[in-house]
């Protein structure tokens, strides 16, 4: 598994995520939107942790700087 997330990438999806955390622990949003807005807040999380992003891979896209 290549890396093929920069950090600004890696840090827009971190807070989206808490961003829909915040959003469903104020319950402003609730039922089926907050299932699937929880669901892509974990992949989100996910894919910031390990620096790769399976779309992107599969694109051949890199937000990644090229040292």
């Amino acid at each position: 598994m290549k890396k093929n997330m920069g950090s600004v990438d890696r840090i827009i999806r971190t807070a989206l995520a808490i961003l829909v955390a915040v959003l469903y622990f104020t319950n402003i949003i609730s039922g089926t939107l907050a299932l699937v807005l929880g669901a892509l807040a974990i992949i989100f999380l996910i894919t910031s942790f390990v620096s790769f992003c399976p779309l992107y891979s599969l694109f051949n896209f890199s937000t990644r700087n090229k040292i």
